[in-house]
């Protein structure tokens, strides 16, 4: 047989590339705001509306709403909704207001913003199934602020690195420190936009991943075209450092009672593992895995592991079993 006659492979999530792509890419609007959806499984439009279970009395597949981190979007879990879709999980993944295709943030406070969306994104999903969600860096703030009401119909949380627990000295400079930020903006010279996306293009792998010479090249250059010039690039150190002075009042752990799932990375620059360890603390019934090999983004890192770890919760959500504060446990993996 020639090269030009043998059989693509298939990629990591077992799909041939002849096959046609799993993840449905939609524009629809939560809270106002027009966004971007990433999605496997069941269409929305085509589930129908149904009670808590099915007729036969077995509980309904749970829907993953997944959720990115700053200065992100939802093609951070493309990787992960390759895996959920070969094995027949529904997931959505959407743009967060104010990066990758979604509408921008308004003026004034952004957490509150983000938090109207998600539950218009909560909601929708609730009509096909019990809703787990997880999230990564502000995304997982997100989904343990929604967790924080009862209002919302949330099943269960997965939180994997979220910020304002314990930061690295990184973040805690931008948020409480503007000299860099005053420096910055204060250039008489604006800095060339090649030199910003090519600074952007080695500071990004190390930030982002627990090996920087692992990093998929793809991945790194969606995350510089946030960074395209001067101007874009202090707009986002401004956006940032006020986003980490509204998460020094950010949670109620108090009063997060679903399952929830603690997740630690070992080689995270941005948020250190002491955080997931303390957010575990704080919130007895949780459980708590941590990866010491895994950086800030796992799902970029390791997407075949986060997914199987997704399922493995939702299923155990569903099932209601392993998660009461008698049974919780911290579980701690080296890879």
């Amino acid at each position: 047989m020639t090269a030009t006659q043998r059989p693509a492979p298939a990629d990591r999530g077992g799909r041939h590339p002849s096959d046609p792509d799993p993840i449905r890419e939609s524009f629809r609007r939560f809270a106002g705001v027009r966004t971007r959806v990433l999605e496997v499984g069941p269409p929305v439009a085509e589930a129908p509306r149904r009670t808590r279970r099915h007729p036969e009395g077995k509980p309904r597949a749970p829907r993953l709403v997944l959720l990115h981190g700053y200065c992100d979007s939802a093609d951070t879990w493309r990787p992960v909704l390759d895996e959920l879709a070969a094995e027949g999980i529904a997931a959505v993944a959407v743009d967060l207001p104010g990066f990758g295709d979604a509408q921008p943030l308004r003026p004034g406070p952004m957490l509150p913003q983000f938090d109207a969306f998600t539950a218009a994104v909560v909601r929708e999903q609730a009509v096909l199934g019990p809703v787990v969600m997880a999230g990564n860096s502000l995304g997982g703030t997100l989904s343990l602020r929604a967790s924080q009401t009862s209002r919302l119909p949330v099943a269960g949380v997965v939180s994997i690195a979220a910020p304002g627990l314990v930061d690295s000295w990184l973040v805690r400079t931008v948020g409480r420190n503007p000299l860099p930020l005053r420096l910055y903006s204060s250039l008489p010279v604006p800095v060339p936009g090649f030199l910003v996306r090519a600074v952007a293009e080695q500071v990004v792998p190390r930030i982002l991943y627990a090996d920087s010479r692992q990093a998929d090249a793809g991945q790194v250059r969606r995350f510089t075209t946030l960074f395209p010039d001067y101007r874009a690039t202090t707009h986002r150190l401004e956006q940032a450092r006020q986003l980490v002075a509204e998460l020094s009042d950010a949670y109620r752990l108090d009063e997060v009672r679903v399952p929830l799932l603690v997740v630690a990375c070992g080689k995270d620059k941005l948020v250190t593992s002491a955080s997931g360890q303390r957010l575990h603390t704080l919130v007895p019934h949780s459980r708590l895995l941590v990866r010491e090999d895994w950086g800030h983004c796992p799902q970029l890192d390791d997407p075949p592991e986060v997914a199987e770890l997704l399922s493995f919760f939702s299923a155990g959500v569903i099932r209601g079993t392993g998660f009461s504060p008698e049974t919780a446990v911290a579980d701690t993996a080296t890879g």
